[in-house]
């Protein structure tokens, strides 16, 4: 691997997305530590380290001698992943009520059209790529950086590991939906639009039926 300026924990989540991505590891999978010390040229101890940020976000789990387990997704984990960033980001907009203003409701209009053309035209990567760019809109104005990491992290672990390949278009479609009542709420009632965040867009119940068959149907 040639040296650049990400730290090694990116470097090392990096391979592994992508290694998971072209179903050349899965969940459930072991990898050896020397093996990957090897192939990417990292010495063990700085490669352990790493692999310690990645298990304590759930994305791995170091069993001695047996090797670094590829955690899989439960029913639970996307449960408590979702409770967590439906938490945090009502708590981040009620603090930034004051700071909402026109130019952010447009950029929060305008990345909602383009997600909608994006379905139409079955851009997954371009919907997606707006997505995080709607939610981002307003979680960067927030200086909590704990919680920006934390929801940065579960996202990751939703959203990229590994990266479905498949996506469900009633859901998305009903995603712009709630993007577009999160607006109205935005717009009247800021207070109110962040525990709709929380209760109805990042509710686990509320989107039970699409998080069961994009996660774990067979």
């Amino acid at each position: 691997m040639e040296i650049n300026l990400k730290s090694l924990r990116e470097q090392v989540y990096e391979y592994l997305k992508e290694q998971i991505n072209k179903q050349n590891l899965k969940g459930g999978d072991y990898i050896d530590i020397n093996a990957l010390s090897n192939l990417l040229k990292i010495s063990k101890t700085p490669l352990r380290d790493a692999l310690l940020q990645l298990e304590m976000y759930g994305f791995v789990t170091i069993k001695p001698r047996k090797g670094i387990l590829i955690n899989k997704l439960s029913v639970d984990d996307v449960k408590y992943f979702y409770e967590i960033i439906g938490a945090l980001e009502c708590a981040i907009i009620q603090q930034l009520c004051l700071y909402i203003d026109s130019q952010l409701i447009e950029k929060l209009k305008v990345y909602n059209d383009v997600m909608q053309k994006a379905l139409d035209e079955s851009n997954f990567d371009l919907y997606y790529k707006n997505n995080l760019n709607f939610h981002n809109s307003y979680l960067n104005l927030s200086k909590n950086h704990y919680a920006l990491k934390i929801i940065e992290n579960l996202r990751q672990r939703l959203y990229d590991f590994p990266k479905k390949a498949h996506y469900l278009p009633e859901w998305e479609k009903r995603s712009t939906t709630e993007h577009d009542s999160f607006i109205e709420l935005l717009e009247k009632d800021c207070f109110k639009a962040a525990v709709f965040m929380k209760d109805v867009h990042w509710s686990f119940s509320v989107q039970e039926k699409f998080i069961m068959e994009y996660y774990f149907r067979q």
